[in-house]
């Protein structure tokens, strides 16, 4: 990403997520996608797609009276913004508190440690 967008809302997430996945999507494609439980209203989905387009992370194409809209910007992008802020707000900048939060209260498996010795050690190698 070239310019810096601003933040993402939950609600903003999740419907940004269901674009990423399906590609390009109507209103009604994306209401569809929504979990059985979010009980979110066509005007309400509509609405979140018109400020995730004013904030620039979507854009839209009209095709008869309906307009389909698809991302302007790449996952992989947003996320390493995203965490990049959460850490700088929440840790100085410092992820190894993060990490540290996560393990002490379970939110890491035994598999998930693996991964990420698998992470630095190939990070040093590179190094």
């Amino acid at each position: 990403m070239t310019k810096k967008l601003s933040p993402l809302s939950p609600a903003e997430t999740e419907i940004l997520s269901i674009l990423w996945q399906l590609g390009k999507a109507s209103v009604g494609q994306i209401a569809e996608n929504l979990p059985a439980d979010r009980k979110i209203t066509y005007a309400t989905v509509q609405t979140l797609l018109r400020r995730l387009e004013k904030k620039g992370y979507l854009k839209h194409q009209t095709q008869g009276k309906a307009h389909i809209f698809f991302p302007s910007t790449e996952k992989d992008g947003v996320i390493t913004t995203s965490v990049g802020d959460f850490v700088q707000r929440l840790f100085g900048g410092d992820a190894i508190p993060l990490v540290q939060h996560l393990a002490e209260h379970g939110q890491i498996t035994s598999e998930d440690i693996d991964k990420l010795k698998k992470l630095i050690n190939n990070k040093k190698i590179e190094e």
